[in-house]
């Protein structure tokens, strides 16, 4: 059997999901894409996530998809090859598999299920589309993408017991008291829990059981990320929240309207640093002249000792 302790400890920490950034005739820019992640990994991060929602997932084809993980791992080899690769994967069952056999041909340890889309999910069939992907590759860490709130602990638990190798759960239901509920009809030993809605979240769901947060600010400032990683490690709840203030406005910019730019306030604070293009793509929009400001102002403040 697959020893997984590397990769559970690899999601007790900060979950980095890379923005995809595009060139100036919107194709993905490999460059820069690869220059991105050796910031992350140069500032410490290492565990990071190709083909997330905010490496804008849905709006990529599969060819761009499968490049971003060959770049995530080529860039993660350079580096050293010390950091873990959790390739987002999701879309048709079929499809999900497939693209889990080709990150693990590529040197990832892990997949994130992306949360199906199916307008009509049940939960049976919740257990079953994921253990569809988990079965494709045994040897792989699973770790579903969770953002239904009607999907019950005990339909975890029983993909548990038939999939060893689901060993994580990314949890976005905003909902602390939910998630205590959740993850105890689980069974909270046995998945590490990932904070899937970010800082913001973070330190109160650290405090009902979850031990690592995704992250999409990572991108744009690593340094405060690791930051409130230490202090919700150390028990440090001040010191947690004084982080949490400090991202608050940027990240209650991306959560606006059902998180409409929750991306494009990421890109558009990377090109106030000069890293990346600004450039989204639909259904997702640039941010106007107003928030531009705003976003300026804060990766100022930011970048203030």
């Amino acid at each position: 059997m697959t020893d997984f302790s590397r990769r559970r400890a690899a999601l007790a920490d900060v979950v980095a999901i890379p923005v995809t950034p595009f060139d100036e005739r919107g194709r993905l820019d490999p460059d820069a894409y690869r220059a991105l992640v050796r910031r992350l990994l140069d500032a410490g991060i290492r565990t990071v996530t190709p083909n997330g929602n905010t490496g804008e997932f849905y709006s990529l084809t599969p060819e761009e998809r499968r490049l971003e993980v060959e770049l995530t791992a080529a860039e993660v080899a350079d580096a050293g090859g010390e950091a873990e690769i959790v390739v987002g994967v999701g879309h048709d069952p079929a499809g999900a598999a497939d693209a889990a056999r080709q990150a693990r041909e590529a040197g990832a340890g892990m997949v994130m299920v992306h949360q199906p889309v199916n307008p009509y999910v049940s939960q049976a069939g919740w257990i079953d589309y994921h253990r569809v992907v988990a079965e494709a590759v045994p040897d792989l860490g699973v770790v579903p993408y969770l953002r239904n709130p009607l999907i019950e602990g005990e339909a975890l638990a029983r993909l548990g017991e038939e999939c060893p190798n689901v060993i994580g759960v990314k949890y976005a239901v905003p909902d602390a008291a939910r998630f205590a509920a959740f993850a105890h009809d689980a069974g909270a030993d046995r998945f590490v829990w990932v904070a899937g809605l970010a800082e913001l979240y973070a330190p109160a769901y650290f405090a009902c059981g979850a031990t690592g947060f995704t992250s999409g600010l990572v991108n744009v400032a690593p340094r405060i990320s690791l930051e409130m990683l230490r202090a919700l490690r150390a028990g440090d709840h001040a010191a947690a929240m004084r982080v949490w203030k400090r991202i608050r406005h940027f990240e209650d910019l991306r959560a606006e309207r059902q998180s409409a730019n929750n991306v494009s306030v990421v890109k558009e604070a990377l090109a106030v640093l000069g890293l990346c293009r600004r450039d989204v793509r639909p259904p997702s929009r640039e941010l106007p002249d107003d928030l531009r400001e705003k976003v300026a102002e804060i990766v100022k403040e930011w970048e203030q000792p």
